[in-house]
C-alpha cells in the first residue's frame, strides 16, 4: 500500500516516518523546495528527540521518499498542513487544506481515501472539503495528537480517533493507524472527530487560564500561587495546572478560537479563558517593571530574556509567549531587550545571543520564560542576578515568581 503524506512539518514528517517504518511505501510531499531538498539529502528540518534514527531508518529502507509533486498512484492521502485562524473573525483558515485537497483530487485514482490530519473546526470537512471532491474518493479525519518534544513516544502510544463517512472507510483507515501505535484506535463520524480534537485543546486552554488567573489573584494578595496549587491538588478530585507566561505552540492558543469563531454566543467561558491566556505576556511585562522599580534597576539594556521557544527543549517558537512579550515591550521601549535560547540557532529577534555565558555577562536582570533543561542544570550561573522566574524552576534565594 502506498501513502502520500502532504505537508512535511512538525506533524507530517514524523507521521510519514511512522508509516514508512510500519512497512508502508510513503511519498512525502511538501510545497517547499528547501524542505524537500533537505529531507532528500537526509537532513532533518527541525529538531525532535528520537526522530533522527527513525528518519534515517525509513529513508535508507527506500520506503520513504520526498517530492514537491503529489503521487498519482497512492491509495491513501494524508493531509497534514497548517490551519491557522483568522485574527479578526476567529474562524479557522482552511485555505492550506483546501489547496492540498484540490491538488490531490487532480491526480488521485478513484477509490482512494483522503485523510485530513490537520486540525479543523467542526463541520469543515462537510462544508469546505467535501464540495471539492469530483471523483469517487472517500474522506476521513484523523486529527493529530502529538506534541513537539515528545512526538515519537506519543505517536507510538497515544490513542487515535478516526472519523469517516462510513464504517468501512473508517475501519480501513483505522487498520493502517493501528500499525503505527500501541494506543487504542476508535472510529466515529467525521464531525465528532473534528469536535473531539478541538475540544481536547480547549479543555487544556481553559484549565491553564484558571491557573493564570489564580496567579494574578495570589500575587495581588501576596500569596504564592504554587503553594495554593500544591494545597488544592492534595484533594483527590482537584488537579490545577501550573500558570505560565503565556500559551504558545500550534494547538492550544489556536484551536479553541475555532469554536469561538463558529459559536460566538455559546463560548463565553472559552473566549474569556483565551483572553486571560493572551494577557499573560503583558502581565509578565508589568511584573518585570515592578521588580525593576523595587530593585532600582533603570538600565533596560541590562535586562535579558531566557527562552524563545513556546515550550522547553524544542526549537519550535510558533506563537511563543516570548515573542508576544517582546512585541508588547517594544510598544513601551524603543530599545529591544537581550534574548537567548539554546535551541534557536538562527537570529529571529534583535539582540539575540547564542552563548549562555556571553548573554549572562551582559545582563543583571534575567526573566526566565522557558524551562529548558539547560538553565535548570546551570541555575547556579544566576546566583548573582535578579531573577524573575515565570516557570517556577529556580530555587535560588530572593527569586521573584508569577
Amino acid at each position: 500500500m502506498k501513502i502520500n503524506v502532504v505537508g512535511l512539518g512538525y506533524i507530517g514528517l514524523p507521521t510519514a516516518v511512522a508509516f514508512a517504518n510500519a512497512g508502508f511505501e510513503v511519498a512525502g510531499t511538501d510545497c517547499s523546495e528547501a524542505v524537500v531538498k533537505s529531507l532528500s539529502s537526509r537532513r532533518l528540518t527541525f529538531e525532535e528527540r528520537g526522530l533522527s534514527p527513525l528518519f534515517l531508518k525509513a529513508v535508507k529502507s527506500g520506503r520513504l521518499t520526498f517530492s514537491q509533486t503529489y503521487s498519482d498512484d497512492a491509495e491513501i492521502y494524508v493531509i497534514s498542513v497548517p490551519t491557522p485562524y483568522d485574527g479578526f473573525s476567529k474562524k479557522v483558515d482552511p485555505s492550506y487544506v483546501i489547496s492540498a485537497v484540490k491538488s490531490v483530487v487532480e491526480v488521485c485514482r478513484e477509490g482512494s481515501v483522503i485523510v485530513i490530519e490537520s486540525t479543523v473546526s467542526p463541520g469543515t470537512t462537510e462544508g469546505s472539503i467535501k464540495p471539492l471532491i469530483t471523483k469517487k474518493v472517500s474522506l476521513a479525519h484523523a486529527p493529530e495528537r502529538i506534541i513537539p518534544g515528545n512526538m515519537i513516544y506519543e505517536l507510538r502510544h497515544n490513542s487515535r480517533i478516526i472519523g469517516a463517512e462510513d464504517e468501512a472507510t473508517g475501519e480501513r483507515i483505522a487498520e493502517i493507524y493501528r500499525k503505527t501505535t500501541d494506543g487504542e484506535v476508535v472510529v466515529t463520524d467525521i464531525k465528532s472527530a473534528e469536535m473531539a480534537k478541538v475540544a481536547e485543546n480547549t479543555f487544556r486552554a481553559v484549565n491553564i487560564a484558571f491557573a493564570n488567573e489564580l496567579a494574578k489573584i495570589c500575587n495581588h494578595d501576596g500569596l504564592s500561587v504554587y503553594e495554593i496549587i500544591r494545597l488544592c491538588n492534595m484533594h483527590p478530585r482537584v488537579n490545577i495546572l501550573s500558570p505560565g507566561p503565556g500559551v504558545g505552540g500550534h494547538c492550544i492558543p489556536v484551536d479553541p478560537w475555532f469554536l469561538v469563531g463558529d459559536y460566538p454566543e455559546l463560548t463565553k467561558v472559552i473566549g474569556n479563558s483565551l483572553y486571560v491566556n493572551a494577557s499573560m505576556p503583558d502581565y509578565v511585562l508589568k511584573r518585570a517593571g515592578e521588580i525593576m522599580e523595587e530593585k532600582g534597576v533603570t538600565d533596560y539594556k541590562r535586562v535579558g530574556i531566557y527562552g524563545l521557544t513556546y515550550k522547553e527543549n524544542v526549537d519550535d517558537f510558533r506563537e511563543s509567549p516570548t515573542l508576544q512579550f517582546l512585541k508588547a515591550q517594544r510598544e513601551h521601549l524603543a530599545e529591544p531587550l537581550k534574548v537567548y535560547d539554546p535551541y534557536v540557532t538562527e537570529d529571529i529577534v534583535e539582540n539575540q545571543y547564542h552563548d549562555l555565558d556571553e548573554f549572562l555577562a551582559d545582563v543583571d536582570f534575567v526573566i526566565i520564560m522557558v524551562k529548558h533543561d539547560e538553565i535548570k542544570e546551570k541555575m547556579s550561573k544566576l546566583a548573582d542576578k535578579i531573577v524573575f522566574d515565570t516557570q517556577n524552576i529556580c530555587n535560588l534565594p530572593n527569586v521573584y515568581k508569577l
